[in-house]
């Protein structure tokens, strides 16, 4: 059983998604500058960049409405 299973958060078990080698990495692996995350799951990990795109196109759409 992992620390999560116990309800304890470790933040070494997040994901992190490595753009510069496209993989992702279970806890802080790499430079920051390199990471995107953390993610709770593997599979929000993978999904890194679009999630990112996502998430600056609703930002984009707020913002244009406020104006």
């Amino acid at each position: 059983m992992s620390q999560r299973d116990w309800g304890i958060e470790d933040p070494e078990e997040r994901y992190w998604f490595n753009v510069k080698t496209g993989e992702v990495e279970v806890g802080k692996q790499s430079l920051s500058i390199d990471r995107l995350g953390p993610f709770e799951t593997r599979e929000e990990a993978q999904r890194a960049t679009e999630i990112l795109e996502e998430r600056a196109r609703k930002w984009a759409e707020e913002e244009a409405r406020e104006d």
